[in-house]
């Protein structure tokens, strides 16, 4: 049964805010990792577990990921420990096996879902969120869910980080990317909370040790802490732990370690339908250049308006939906809302389906939708330093009202604002170079049936070509993309006509410290996959 196109358009906007040690060295650890603190009721790890295809667990765990996507591994190792990784990650390599990890679902590509991976290593035991005293920061196990991640967090200390908005992504993947959320224009990424990492790694001799890093660290191993600041997931090993603390905070309690959750937010929606409102290409203009501009006034750091998330997605008109949705909190939530709503309208129209709700924080953080698992789907992305000109408009215009393709589900182009205090870090600090834009732009197209996953992939290439005409089909690379939202793509010249390589566009100037940290940490490069950092 079809989705009826609004909750597509719905899911497809909430996907805008999802899409990879104390001391002056790294530690590799003995046969006994640090883990959550002990106490009464304790139970050992799951795990390992290897499940083979003949297996009753085999079809769950090799469809735990992107609908799209359906891998046939030798075998699926579920694991439990860092023990249980570095154990699965030597038989691999003994082996000759191609290996992939699972964190927490789905990847917007085939990297971790497809006939290449022999091996599949399955974090579903490791999903500990806690307090760890001895490096004074907060442990994200690399199974765990953001919706585990929120949950914890807020109700043992009430602190949160400015993560997606889906609840089912997994941290291993969202972190290592860059982690992006409804709260980053006033707190940043995740990954400028991120303290420090423990990875399993393969050194050239094709050992497999865990190190912890930190951003105390000196050396290498302050290299492979700073190469997750935003390096994506897949590149350099297996994330088993994360810690998580603000830098520049002081003293060990707990509730100071991170932002404080907010006591409330108001969560808003509107449409400005295609058929009620005669939208056309005029109206249809202005409704994204209001966007677009209320951006460029409201995205510098410590602005205002930076208290507010906004997503506009425009749909195709066979839909009859362009809707924009977001979050406010803070004292002048109501206000924001508003200011923004009253905006968005001018010259367009008064939208109707007009939603405002305050919630608790807690019950905002975990209501968002889990996308990916709903529908077939492929997403192309780019940021914005300054709202698209009147050509680039026009062409989304025509692509979206093309009368062709009448049976396409959903089509469609979201802009999500950004800046704020995720601008205040240099592009360098982190592996996440993104640190001068204003909007996010996430192209989606979706359907149900696999016979026809070519000709919507293509049809979602041509809208990116002709929006990106000027610089060879792609964003300007001053512009780039988000690592997130990863699209194979961007490594094909017959999709990639600008010269510009890919990973120019996802890295910017921060490639080559990647490629050292690379070789340094994976030689034999293990860990990859289609946008694989090389060594």
């Amino acid at each position: 049964m079809r989705m009826p196109a609004r909750r597509q358009v719905l899911q497809a906007a909430a996907l805008s805010v999802t899409g990879p040690a104390a001391g002056a060295g790294a530690d590799l650890l003995e046969p006994e990792s640090k883990g959550p603190p002990a106490g009464r009721g304790c139970v050992p790890p799951l795990g390992p577990v290897t499940v083979d295809p003949d297996d009753s667990r085999y079809q769950d765990l090799v469809r735990r990921g992107h609908k799209r996507y359906v891998g046939s591994p030798d075998y699926v190792r579920v694991v439990g420990s860092t023990e249980q990784v570095v154990q699965a990650v030597q038989e691999a390599v003994r082996d000759g096996g191609r290996v992939a990890v699972r964190s927490g679902g789905h990847c917007l590509e085939n990297w971790v879902d497809d006939a290449s991976i022999q091996v599949l290593i399955d974090l579903s035991g490791m999903t500990q969120v806690y307090y760890d005293p001895e490096r004074n920061a907060f442990a994200v196990e690399g199974g765990a869910d953001l919706e585990q991640v929120y949950r914890r967090l807020f109700l043992g200390w009430g602190v949160t980080i400015p993560a997606g908005w889906c609840p089912k992504v997994g941290a291993g993947g969202h972190f290592t990317g860059g982690g992006y959320g409804v709260l980053s224009r006033t707190h940043g990424l995740v990954v400028d909370h991120l303290y420090g990492i423990e990875v399993v790694v393969v050194d050239g001799a094709g050992r497999a040790s865990a190190v912890v890093a930190t951003r105390d660290s000196t050396g290498a191993e302050r290299e492979l802490w700073w190469a997750h600041t935003g390096g994506g997931g897949g590149n350099f090993g297996i994330v088993t732990r994360f810690w998580l603390r603000t830098p520049g905070v002081r003293g060990t309690d707990p509730s100071d370690l991170l932002p404080k959750a907010p006591a409330s937010t108001i969560d808003f929606s509107c449409t400005w339908p295609w058929q009620g409102l005669n939208m056309d290409e005029e109206k249809f203009a202005r409704l994204i250049r209001n966007h677009g501009e209320w951006c460029e006034r409201n995205s510098a750091p410590g602005a205002p308006g930076t208290a507010l998330y906004c997503d506009l997605t425009v749909a195709r008109r066979a839909t009859d939906v362009n809707l924009t949705v977001g979050q406010a909190h803070g004292p002048d939530a109501e206000r924001l809302v508003e200011d923004y709503l009253t905006a968005l309208g001018a010259g367009v129209g008064t939208p109707i389906n007009v939603v405002r709700e305050r919630k608790p924080w807690l019950t905002a953080a975990l209501s968002g939708p889990n996308a990916s698992k709903l529908y077939r789907l492929k997403a192309k992305s780019g940021y914005l330093r300054k709202r698209y000109d009147e050509s680039q408009v026009q062409a989304i215009y025509r692509r979206l009202t093309a009368e062709r393709d009448p049976e396409l589900i959903i089509g469609s182009v979201g802009f999500a604002s950004y800046g704020g205090k995720i601008n205040t870090v240099a592009p360098s600090a982190t592996a996440h170079g993104h640190r001068d834009a204003i909007m996010r732009v996430l192209f989606m197209s979706t359907w149900n049936d696999p016979a026809v996953d070519e000709r919507y992939d293509n049809w979602l290439r041509a809208l990116y070509r002709d929006v990106y005409r000027d610089t060879g089909g792609v964003p300007d690379p001053r512009d780039g993309a988000y690592i997130n939202y990863p699209d194979n793509d961007l490594a094909d010249p017959a999709h990639n006509t600008s010269g510009v390589p890919w990973h120019r566009l996802y890295y910017k100037d921060n490639y080559p410290r990647l490629q050292r940290a690379k070789s340094r940490w994976d030689p034999r490069n293990i860990f990859t996959h289609t946008l694989g950092i090389q060594p």
